[in-house]
């Protein structure tokens, strides 16, 4: 449906286009240019209504009601995940536990850090405290 949708959407707006540079505008005539500016004021001051203006007219809600119609579509996803339905989630991994070491051995003592790379003990401030 989207694809039809679509096509529809790019037939009107060339449609559109056409229907546009098609109409001459308002005053277009020789005349206007010269001051007779009142020669269609048989139908009012706007002039009547062409097929051309009511072709347009009907363009542009086609085009409108497409316009729309393609972004609801847009926006409507069919599925809440990425994943695909066969797929699961990875398996959680338990994080090993430090070797228990006998009450007469002493702990490994971790290899030594460069000072630059050295992190900050879990409950220092965030800012140093200044010294007055």
């Amino acid at each position: 449906m989207t694809v039809l949708l679509t096509i529809l959407h790019i037939l009107v707006s060339v449609a559109l286009i056409a229907i546009v540079l098609l109409q001459s505008g308002k005053g277009a005539e020789m005349g206007a240019s010269f001051g007779a500016g009142g020669s269609q004021s048989v139908f009012g001051a706007g002039g009547g209504t062409t097929f051309l203006s009511k072709l347009t007219t009907g363009a542009a809600i086609i085009f409108m009601l497409t316009s729309l119609t393609l972004a609801y579509l847009s926006g409507k996803s069919e599925t809440s995940s990425i994943m695909p339905k066969g797929a699961s989630a990875p398996a959680q991994q338990k994080q090993a536990a430090p070797p228990a070491t006998k009450p007469g051995q002493s702990q490994p003592v971790p290899a030594q850090q460069n000072p630059m790379q050295q992190q900050a003990p879990q409950n220092a401030p965030a800012v140093p405290l200044s010294t007055k």
